[in-house]
């Protein structure tokens, strides 16, 4: 078999292309998520932290002023910035707890789902033959 022919085999299975389409609509959803804590959140918690924008907040590595923006103090030298790590593990934490509901709405989903009748099992010729020869002889006894 070919390379070729390999790639379009993997490619066009099931599992692969609902996996694009996982990580299609996963990305879209990120920008969601993103922008909920971005718009959202992140302007309460700051408001509640004294109106600061917490996605300014830094260490200054590299001698920098204090109070310029996050931008203007990466363009003078290393920071260590913090308050974009939070804001990006709250980001997380909010995208894996809508993403564990909804697993857990599908696994309710599932289970409530009724089970599809299992068809009777089809019982061989032969073993038919056999039950009415012991049907017979148990009736000759």
């Amino acid at each position: 078999m070919s390379v070729i022919q390999e790639f379009k085999a993997f490619a066009l299975k099931g599992n692969v292309m609902d996996l694009a389409v996982g990580v299609i609509i996963g990305a879209a959803f990120g920008k969601i998520v993103d922008s909920v804590v971005g718009d959202l959140i992140m302007p309460l918690i700051s408001k509640a932290f004294g109106g600061l924008d917490f996605s300014n907040y830094y260490l200054a590595l590299a001698g920098q002023a204090a109070g310029l923006s996050l931008v203007e103090a990466k363009k003078m030298g290393a920071v260590f910035a913090y308050g974009n790590f939070i804001t990006v593990a709250l980001n997380f934490i909010i995208l894996a707890f809508i993403i564990f509901l909804m697993v857990r709405q599908m696994n309710k989903l599932m289970a409530a789902a009724p089970a599809a009748p299992a068809e009777a099992a089809v019982t061989p010729e032969e073993v038919m033959l056999l039950r009415e020869i012991r049907d017979s002889l148990k009736n000759k006894a």
